[in-house]
Order: C-alpha cells, then sequence, then structure tokens
C-alpha cells in the first residue's frame, strides 16, 4: 500500500481516537458514574473501536466483558445490546482505548496490497457486516466520531466543558 496514504489515514483516525480518549479523561468521575449516557456510550466506543479492529471478527477478545441482552433486558440509558457485565470505572475504559488505539495503529500501519484483500465478516446471515479492509477502517473511523461528538455535547450540555480539538493524531494524545 501506499505508505503516505497508511500516514493520513492513521493521522486522521488516530486523531479521532485520541479526541474520544481526551472526551472521556475529560469527564468528572461523579459525573462519569452518575450520568448513565454517557457512562454506556464511552463503553460502547471501547467495545466497538476494538471489535472493529479485529480481523477475523471472530478472534475479538474484549479487555471489558458484557453480555448480549434483549431489548426487553437492557437499562433504558444504554445503546445497543452489549452491556457491560459490571460497573468499569473512567481509567478502565480510558485504559481499554488506549490499547485499541495502539491496535488500529497497527492495523493502517500494517496494510499492504495482500492485507487490503481481506474482508472484515461477521457471518454469513443477510444482516452481518461484511466489508473490505479500507472499507472497515473508515467505518470505524465514522463509529469513532459520532460517539465522541455525543460525548462532547453531553460535556457542553451539562457541564460546560469543552474538550480540544485535534486535527492530527498526537496533537492531544501524544504518540
Amino acid at each position: 500500500m501506499y505508505k503516505p496514504l497508511q500516514q493520513i489515514l492513521w493521522n486522521q483516525f488516530g486523531a479521532s481516537i485520541d479526541m474520544l480518549i481526551n472526551v472521556v479523561s475529560s469527564c468528572p468521575d461523579d459525573f462519569f458514574t452518575t450520568h448513565r449516557r454517557f457512562y454506556y456510550i464511552a463503553f460502547h466506543s471501547a467495545i466497538f473501536l476494538d471489535y472493529y479492529s479485529t480481523i477475523p471478527p471472530s478472534d475479538f477478545f474484549p479487555m471489558l466483558s458484557f453480555t448480549q441482552k434483549e431489548e426487553q433486558d437492557r437499562p433504558e440509558e444504554s445503546i445497543g445490546d452489549f452491556i457491560p457485565d459490571r460497573d468499569y470505572s473512567k481509567q478502565e475504559i480510558v485504559k481499554y482505548l488506549e490499547h485499541s488505539r495502539e491496535k488500529c495503529k497497527q492495523l493502517v500501519e500494517g496494510l499492504t496490497e495482500e492485507k487490503l484483500q481481506e474482508r472484515f465478516k461477521e457471518g454469513d446471515e443477510p444482516e452481518d457486516m461484511d466489508y473490505p479492509m479500507l472499507e472497515i477502517i473508515l467505518y470505524n473511523l465514522r463509529h469513532t466520531q459520532h460517539h465522541t461528538a455525543q460525548l462532547n455535547m453531553l460535556l457542553r450540555q451539562h457541564l460546560d466543558i469543552h474538550t480540544e480539538w485535534s486535527f492530527r493524531v498526537g496533537d492531544i494524545h501524544k504518540d
């Protein structure tokens, strides 16, 4: 793969992850534990950053355990069906995000013409994801940005906290 393209991709994907780590780290501990929507979005973001970076997804083994639950069995503030098995601390979620950041970096830096031919394939059902490597990386970047924006909005609305923007990887969280 063209090396400058890998660097550009990591500059932007890494910046998105840096902003996610920054918003979770910037959240006051008491808000993190009491504002359940913030907590569940942070947890969801950590799990899926790791999951979408696992090729093949059948090799996914999360650092923080969860149970997949039906809609009627989920807490009201949760998003998605992956519900944490216990309340994880902000520090545990940040540590998981940092671990996944390194995993994503290795994935992007390891891209070759051969690797680009691999697919992120969940299964054989019609609703299962089956994406080419570059597309799952871009999907993961967009997913990360989406939830980072939600978390930033919650901090701004409830606590008037503004977190830093990152133009490129390392602006906030040093490489």
